[in-house]
């Protein structure tokens, strides 16, 4: 069932991390599917020129996650692993993310992401586990 409203809710969410004011993505949401936009800046840049793998880890893991926090709307999702594999460095541009949700069960879902760059050339892609976590969705977390 869509609801609208928990996608807005958690993009806001998103928003508001602390970490994402050094970033800057776009998230957006849609039933088990999500993206990311990150442009590239070059203070993300390593000692060779191009982004740093972290980000690409930001960006894979960020849509996944919120791919499979679409379809939980009583508590927060957290990852329990991830695995990204790259396939080719970026120097500027933006980087898009598009997670979705493969398998979803009562308590675990895993999810994959592919990561493109601004002609469309996948550069990274990563799959990961997500579990149910304790934490309630509330405005005391930034869902609202």
């Amino acid at each position: 069932m869509i609801n609208e409203e928990h996608f807005r809710k958690l993009e806001r969410m998103y928003g508001r991390a602390s970490c994402n004011e050094y970033y800057a993505p776009k998230l957006s949401i849609s039933e088990g599917a999500a993206e990311v936009v990150i442009s590239v800046q070059q203070r993300f840049h390593h000692v060779l020129g191009a982004v740093h793998g972290s980000v690409y880890f930001k960006a894979l893991d960020d849509a996944a996650f919120f791919a499979v926090n679409s379809l939980v709307e009583d508590v927060f999702v957290l990852t329990a692993s991830f695995t990204v594999h790259l396939f080719e460095p970026i120097t500027a541009g933006q980087m898009k993310a598009s997670g979705k949700v493969v398998h979803g069960s009562r308590g675990m879902f895993v999810a994959e992401a592919s990561l493109v760059d601004s002609d469309g050339v996948e550069i990274a892609r990563g799959i990961g586990t997500y579990a149910r976590s304790k934490a309630t969705l509330s405005p005391d977390i930034g869902y609202e």
